[in-house]
């Protein structure tokens, strides 16, 4: 008698292998589809009021979460100012956290032009445009009149 040098298959291993198979090439393109529509469900302007929650916005159970830049700290927290005191406040704190943290003079514009996109949305133009002064090169007052215009 012969014997067989090929192992009978287990049975039920054919199907389950190709759903494991099929499963690796979908899988991928569901997580990357998944992550792109969530990058575009993130509200970049600066706008905290009308931010959208996200996965990426809070930290697994065990991960520790990362940090937030500096500018984007500080960003937050003067669209805070600006809707809690005023836009004067908030580019007088402004101007201070420059002086302090010189790295912070490159972001200055940016974070001008949205408090000055924030201000017209909660003070109308022309009450916005009152509190403009000569901070970061007059950003703030171009981003009252970008978001007037």
């Amino acid at each position: 008698m012969k014997h067989s040098t090929t192992h009978p298959t287990r049975r039920g291993r054919g199907p389950a292998r190709r759903i494991g198979r099929s499963l690796a090439l979908v899988l991928p393109v569901v997580l990357v589809l998944s992550g792109t529509l969530a990058v575009t469900r993130v509200d970049w302007s600066g706008d905290s009021s009308s931010s959208v929650l996200t996965a990426s916005d809070t930290s697994v159970a065990g991960a520790p979460a990362r940090a937030r830049a500096p500018q984007d700290v500080l960003r937050d927290q003067l669209l805070t100012e600006l809707q809690e005191k005023d836009p004067g406040v908030a580019l007088t704190h402004l101007q201070h956290a420059v002086d302090d943290r010189p790295s912070l003079a490159r972001h200055c514009t940016s974070i001008a032009r949205t408090l000055g996109r924030a201000a017209v949305r909660l003070y109308g133009a022309s009450r916005a445009q009152s509190y403009a002064r000569p901070v970061c090169d007059t950003s703030f007052a171009s981003g009252v009149l970008a978001t007037h215009s």
